[in-house]
């Protein structure tokens, strides 16, 4: 009996025991299948760096959104889906098409074979400046030649890397990759009628073009088009080189990784013999039109082979680039597998086709991760892979593995590109890819949402760019935590958004490269005058007004005698090498530009006072500009309250009297009405004016007539009145999230008013983003004067004061301001006002101790530890202006520009 008590004590243990393993296990597997919260493994994007992710602004991104064409003011009235489709520059391809403009065929008149046989000789372009350049070389020309090189296989919409440009003298390889944010600069160029573009087989590239960089071609001569209408044997650019060149092309460098730098010999002499034989091989096509016209002349000419070629070449340039957006992501490629399977049942299981639901799960989850890791649809995940895991669902991450190599092993490739199997998006998100072949369910916008979610949301494991954060912004997160309280609910979403923001201003705005160069300038004594970036040497160096004498670091020595030295001026700041860290706390990883006196006082300094600024710009972190803008914003405040002078504007009036020349005049004895109280009463007038009760309407219509100095008001009054303090920019944000649109006023508003106003606003934003008027590394592309000391000035122009105000504003004393350039709720009036003061009552002193305030202000605010030797509250600034100095009074304007 003792003996069966054991046994049975024992087996109850066991029993027991087992069952607990099993609550263990199934546990664990509930929690990895319903919650997949925790990550085992890191994107792989965060230990590989891809070119594209150093794009500061990418036009096509890789969100759901349709893509925006370039928006010319002329079309400024009209809404983004009326101009979506419309092609900026249709007009004058329209002009051309009726007319082609065959010109440039004259330039190519006795052009030789032997003359343009290709050297070894090419401009490589990779800086702005050499950009610059070669936009004013394309100016001059009737005619050049296009190729371009793209790479979509680790891209999801693919982008240009290298452009090809060819003129009969010279060939030109321009690196896009360095180069994509400043590519814009080559847009009047490809968009002028008067200059020709040949290109070969130009339908891919116009789209291209207009994808990457909102370049539109304008006047286009295709010899793929010639081909077709001279119905030649083949159309392809290798046939014709060796035809009329005699030059042999392997084309299937064509499909070689264009991202790599530097670019193997083979693939240069490539790239440059794609566009350097297009001109010869344009004029030997061009004979052919000619002599076909000559013979068809006899019949009455009724079909001009040279202009029709002319003709189908511009509408080539009439094609709009746009994305292909599906109603549900990833459903046309799963019908295109699965018509695969019903179409070859013999090498694929039957049973597949009974899994139509399971495919269109990987298809989603293959073009969501396509679009947040920037790769393509065949690098994340083959059809073939596609097809093997819907036929065999594998039950662990080994299994996925295992299954996506065989299938990729037995699948014929005919990509060139070695292909990693699995590839690095499923090995990076196994766990996740498991769950989604689990899940049991059909509701897969869950998953979109899902995916989305974990791996760019705050804890997610994917880094963002600007190719997926629109992707982001523009998808509705909730709170994945349903017990959470609305109010932390609220909290957390702002502290994702606010996460998210400033993140992406790191990426997009802190500067991409060292701001100082540290490189150093001597005077012919060999005496040091200042440290300055490279920039500033090859200024003097190109005008032989120097000349080098190091290398490490880079230094010249000036030809001519400057007028001072920085010791001797008490300017030691400028003798002091400077590092490119945060001037707060240090920080090496990201820094951008800060002005320590806000550009609204000192745009209006005299000119000396404000060319010498690399004193009052430092070197700050995101976080450290942030407390030190809010305490400028507060120090603001305390100079209005001093000074009398407010910051916004009190009460604006229409000015009613024209004087003798037909100019408006300015009358002060108007009550006039709030800017905000004005805006309120206009649009609860234009919204719900009929259905108002009378009295209300009538008490509104008070506020706007106060503005209109009492005469009765239309309905084109009340949207000229909406529009006060509305910079263009403004309204058209107001009109797109709003909704409402102006009847009456979409004739009146002048389109340069418009554009200046733009520019305008942007300046009044820089205490904030004071980046955005600066390059991608941080300095001045402006040379400096002959007084030797700034590092990285650049001049600000002031706003002119010459244009006539059609307002009048009252802000606790008279001002004039204009209504085409500042908008009214910013405080560009107080900015001057408080200068003009200064310099009536203190003169020049008053702004070098106005100057100092705000310097013990931002070391207050941040109390700075890492600031460069010689920054001194007390610096004056003031020095003597030498010969060749851009800011010399005396300087002609004329000799001003030709420095610039």
């Amino acid at each position: 009996m003792a003996a069966e008590r054991e046994n049975i004590g024992v087996t109850a243990f066991a029993i027991a025991a087992t069952f607990l393993f099993a609550v263990v296990i199934s546990i664990r597997f509930l929690k990895e299948y319903f919650t997949n919260s925790k990550r085992s493994n890191s994107c792989y994007l965060n230990a590989e760096l891809k070119p594209q992710h150093a794009f500061k602004r990418v036009l096509a991104d890789n969100s759901y959104s349709p893509f925006k064409h370039l928006k010319l003011h002329s079309a400024d009235s009209l809404t983004d889906e009326e101009y979506s489709n419309l092609h900026p520059y249709k007009g004058e391809i329209s002009k051309l098409m009726k007319n082609p403009n065959v010109g440039f065929l004259e330039c190519l008149d006795g052009c030789e074979k032997g003359s343009l046989e290709m050297g070894s000789s090419y401009m490589w372009v990779e800086t702005e400046a050499q950009l610059r350049e070669l936009v004013g070389v394309l100016s001059n020309e009737k005619v050049f030649a296009v190729d371009t090189e793209q790479h979509s296989y680790r891209s999801f919409l693919g982008f240009t890397a290298l452009v090809q440009i060819s003129t009969l003298t010279a060939d030109y390889l321009v690196d896009t990759i360095i180069l994509h944010d400043a590519m814009g600069l080559l847009r009047p160029v490809f968009a002028n009628p008067g200059i020709c573009k040949v290109f070969h087989g130009a339908d891919n590239d116009v789209l291209w073009l207009q994808r990457d960089f909102h370049i539109y071609v304008v006047n286009l001569f295709d010899t793929g088009k010639v081909c077709d209408i001279l119905s030649k044997p083949q159309r392809s650019l290798a046939y014709l080189l060796e035809t009329y060149c005699s030059v042999s092309a392997n084309k299937l460098l064509q499909r070689e990784d264009w991202r790599q730098r530097p670019l193997s010999e083979e693939m240069i002499q490539y790239a440059q013999a794609d566009a350097h034989y297009l001109l010869y091989i344009a004029y030997c096509l061009s004979l052919e039109l000619k002599q076909q016209k000559d013979e068809n002349s006899s019949s009455g000419d009724k079909f001009n082979v040279l202009l029709e070629a002319c003709r189908r070449s511009n509408a080539t340039c009439l094609q709009l680039f746009g994305k292909e957006v599906e109603a549900f992501p990833g459903e046309l490629a799963a019908l295109s597998v699965i018509s695969r399977c019903l179409n070859d049942q013999e090498n694929i299981s039957s049973g597949l086709c009974d899994a139509k639901e399971l495919v269109r799960r990987l298809c989603l989850w293959r073009d969501v991760m396509a679009r947040l890791h920037d790769e393509s649809l065949r690098f994340v995940l083959s059809e073939s892979a596609i097809i093997a895991l819907a036929a065999k669902v594998p039950i662990t991450e080994t299994d996925i593995c295992s299954i996506i190599s065989e299938a990729d092993l037995n699948a014929e490739s005919t990509s060139r590109v070695p292909i990693q199997s699995p590839s690095p998006v499923v090995s990076s998100h196994l766990e996740d890819l498991l769950c989604l072949l689990k899940a049991n369910t059909t509701n897969l916008d869950s998953f979109f949402q899902l995916f989305i979610q974990q791996h760019l949301g705050p804890a997610g494991s994917c880094p963002l760019s600007a190719h997926n954060y629109t992707l982001l912004s523009k998808t509705n997160l909730g709170v994945s935590n349903k017990s959470t309280s609305n109010r932390n609910g609220f909290r957390a979403s702002k502290q994702v958004a606010k996460k998210f923001s400033r993140d992406l201003f790191v990426q997009k705005f802190s500067c991409k490269s060292p701001v100082y160069h540290n490189c150093k300038i001597y005077a012919n004594d060999g005496r040091l005058l200042c440290y300055c970036d490279r920039r500033k040497l090859e200024w003097y160096v190109n005008r032989n007004l120097a000349k080098p004498v190091e290398d490490d670091p880079l230094s010249i020595v000036l030809l001519f005698e400057p007028k001072g030295r920085p010791e001797d001026e008490d300017n030691e700041f400028y003798i002091q090498s400077k590092k490119n860290i945060c001037v707060g706390c240090g920080e090496g990883k990201h820094y951008l530009r800060y002005r320590i006196i806000p550009s609204c006082y000192r745009m209006h300094f005299p000119e000396h006072l404000k060319s010498h600024r690399s004193h009052d710009i430092v070197l700050v972190c995101v976080d450290c500009h942030e407390t030190a803008h809010a305490a400028a914003e507060k120090y603001k405040r305390q100079i209005a309250a001093e000074f009398g002078i407010p910051l916004f504007v009190g009460k604006v009036v229409e000015k009613q009297n024209i004087n003798a020349s037909g100019s408006p005049t300015v009358s002060f004895e108007e009550i006039g009405v709030s800017p905000l109280q004005l805006r309120a009463a206009t649009m609860a007038l234009l919204r719900h004016g009929p259905q108002m009760p009378p009295q209300r309407r009538d008490e509104l219509m008070q506020i706007v007539r106060a503005y209109y100095g009492g005469r009765e008001i239309s309905d084109a009054d009340l949207e000229k009145a909406l529009l006060v303090g509305m910079s263009p920019h403004e309204r058209r944000k107001f009109e797109k999230k709003r909704g409402y649109a102006f009847k009456h006023m979409t004739r009146s508003i002048n389109s340069n008013d418009m554009k200046q106003n733009d520019m305008i606003e942007t300046d009044q934003k820089q205490d904030y983003v004071d980046i955005l008027s600066v390059d991608e590394a941080g300095v001045s592309t402006q040379p400096l004067s002959t007084n030797i000391g700034d590092d990285t000035a650049s001049s600000t122009a002031d706003i002119d004061d010459a244009t006539t105000s059609d307002l009048k504003i009252e802000n606790g004393g008279d001002v004039s301001l204009k209504h085409e350039k500042l908008s009214l709720l910013g405080h560009g009036p107080h900015g001057k006002q408080v200068v003009a003061y200064l310099l009536k009552e203190y003169g020049e002193n008053g702004i070098s101790d106005f100057c100092q305030r705000w310097r013990q202000v931002f070391v207050q605010a941040l109390h700075p530890r890492f600031l460069p030797g010689g920054w001194d509250v007390m610096h004056s600034g003031k020095r003597d202006f030498g010969e060749f100095s851009i800011f010399k009074p005396t300087k002609k304007a004329s000799d001003i520009d030709a420095a610039g």
